[in-house]
């Protein structure tokens, strides 16, 4: 159970803004996890030949630079979509 919030005494409605806020909330966790999983298995894919119980120092860096052209990607194309929404 989620305590992170005030829940209306029993019998009472939550506020719309409330659930506004927990709806964005919720929405928000699941793209964070999306974005993971859409990450770990691009990087994984591209990076690990031969998955065994460590990394190459050659897999290792080149999750390392997966990461952060995905992340720079996707800096670049949010900071598009936000400046196209103005």
């Amino acid at each position: 159970m989620d305590y992170s919030s005030p829940s209306p005494p029993m019998g009472a409605s939550p506020s719309p803004e409330a659930l506004m806020e927990q709806v964005q909330a919720q929405l928000a966790q699941a793209y964070a996890q999306e974005f993971i999983e859409t990450l770990r298995g691009k990087c994984f894919e591209k990076c690990i030949t031969k998955p065994g119980s460590s990394l190459s120092s050659g897999e290792s860096s080149c999750i390392s630079r997966c990461v952060d052209r995905y992340l720079e990607a996707t800096g670049i194309i949010s900071r598009s979509l936000f400046s196209q929404q103005r």
